[in-house]
Formats: C-alpha cells, sequence, structure tokens
C-alpha cells in the first residue's frame, strides 16, 4: 500500500513538505545524507550494529526534533534574519524605532 504525500506548491509561496517551510527541508535532508555516512563510517570501522544502531537513531530524532523547532520557532526567513542581525556590530544596534520615527524632513 503507498502513501501519497502532498507537496502543496502555489504561485509565489514557498515549498512546503510535511510541515516544514523552505530551507529546513534540505537542512534534514543534508543531515539524513551526513546521518547515513557516518553510520557507514561506524560499520567499517567494525562497531557492533547494536551500538551503532541506536546511536543514530538517536541522532535522527535529534535532528528531527531540531530541525522542526526550528522551522516553528523562525518561520520561512527568521532563522536568516537571525543569523544576519548576530553579524550585526554592536554599534549599529537598537532597541527601539523612536529615532526613525520621529524624524522630521525639514523644507
Amino acid at each position: 500500500m503507498s502513501s501519497i504525500y502532498h507537496i502543496n506548491k502555489g504561485i509565489n509561496r514557498p515549498l512546503e513538505f510535511k510541515g516544514l517551510r523552505a530551507q529546513y527541508i534540505a537542512y534534514l535532508a543534508v543531515g539524513l545524507v551526513l546521518l547515513l555516512i557516518a553510520f557507514a563510517v561506524l560499520y567499517i570501522c567494525g562497531l557492533s550494529p547494536y551500538i551503532i544502531l541506536p546511536l543514530t537513531g538517536g541522532m535522527g530524532g535529534g535532528l528531527f526534533y531540531t530541525v522542526y523547532r526550528l522551522n516553528h520557532r523562525f518561520g520561512e526567513h527568521g532563522l536568516m534574519k537571525y543569523f544576519a542581525k548576530e553579524q550585526l556590530p554592536k554599534y549599529l544596534w537598537f532597541n527601539s524605532r523612536n529615532l526613525f520615527t520621529q524624524l522630521k524632513v525639514k523644507k
């Protein structure tokens, strides 16, 4: 029995799959590929599968939890805005918009 997954892509709307929006789909995909590579490397190194499976399963669960939490907290563009704000120099930070809203244009 096959499952039908709906990918909602409207006009001027971000890609959404199972609640994940925009770049978070790529973050999850890259994380899963890295987990697969880590599993292969650990298996080739000779570690027991009884140790590797719970380890990668736990890391995979943590990956899903983290990506969905970031998706819910920041939304589509919020994570990029958060990192951009962190790179802003301290002397450009301001806590209020009053300086800009109270400017008067002299004619």
